[in-house]
């Protein structure tokens, strides 16, 4: 079995010292044993197609449509906290949308397509169930940015081996428009506490010591492509800088007999009776 390579870039963060970050190079959407490789050895894979042009063309444009009706809502709490996104000058354009799944069903056949599904059956040896999701929109030239953390420090679900992240790409995405950043094989240590930062209200993050700069890697990835993380993977994501969108539809999925420390399942989509288990 092939080693994963890697390709450098440079890292233009502010917000973090110098380093030289990497590029961690994709691997075939057919090639599941390098997946898998790759998975459990860094904690993340970047696979690119698991999507065809027109489906990505379809959902994006679903999500274009969904932001602007949630932007438009006049719902203060909707638009201020969810679906909105400031710029230096006061702008306002779409951020995010959240729990996606049951507003459309263009979202839901796209979550629920068998090849992504294959690949995250075949990561957690176990049936994949979809738990919550968010669609990330990160608007040119001020999408905001999202301090390193694990989602299993939110989520608090165990065993951490069965849960995971597919984040599917909706744009070229690179290190230009705020591409995801990965602390290489830090899926390996534990859950650490994540305190919340000051003026931040929904962003929380471990202790700097945690955070181990020189095994940062990006997760460059096309349009139709998909990263997949461990939910004790380290990941950030820097503002876009560029002139280009950067949108991407992050789901997050468990296995079987798992359980929690917070309020994750209860209100997780599998366990709604309308969920399409049969699919």
């Amino acid at each position: 079995m092939a080693d994963p390579t890697d390709t450098p870039a440079s890292n233009t963060s502010s917000a973090s010292p110098a380093v030289s970050a990497i590029a961690a190079d994709p691997v075939d959407v057919n090639d599941h044993a390098t997946i898998h490789q790759t998975y459990w050895t860094r904690g993340f894979v970047v696979v690119n197609d698991v999507f065809a042009p027109e489906q990505v063309d379809a959902v994006t444009a679903e999500s274009m449509r969904v932001s602007q009706e949630l932007l438009s809502s006049g719902d203060p709490k909707t638009a201020h906290r969810v679906a909105v996104d400031a710029g230096d000058d006061g702008q306002m354009a779409p951020r995010k949308i959240d729990h996606p799944f049951w507003r459309s069903d263009i979202f839901m056949d796209y979550v629920m397509h068998p090849k992504l599904r294959a690949i995250i059956r075949m990561l957690l040896d176990d049936e994949p169930r979809l738990c919550t999701d968010q669609i990330f929109m990160k608007p040119p030239r001020f999408g905001s940015a999202k301090p390193y953390h694990q989602d299993n420090g939110y989520f608090l679900v165990h065993p951490s081996d069965k849960v995971i992240t597919a984040w599917l790409a909706f744009d070229d995405v690179d290190e230009s428009n705020g591409c995801l950043r990965y602390i290489e094989s830090s899926h390996l240590g534990d859950i650490y506490q994540h305190k919340p930062i000051v003026g931040e209200a929904h962003n929380m993050s471990p202790d700097a010591e945690h955070i181990d700069l020189s095994k940062e890697r990006l997760a460059v990835v096309r349009r139709g492509g998909v990263v997949f993380h461990h939910s004790k993977t380290l990941h950030t994501s820097h503002r876009n800088e560029s002139d280009r969108w950067r949108r991407a539809y992050a789901t997050h999925w468990v296995g079987s007999d798992v359980t929690c420390d917070a309020e994750t399942l209860k209100t997780a989509y599998f366990e709604d009776p309308r969920y399409p288990h049969d699919r």
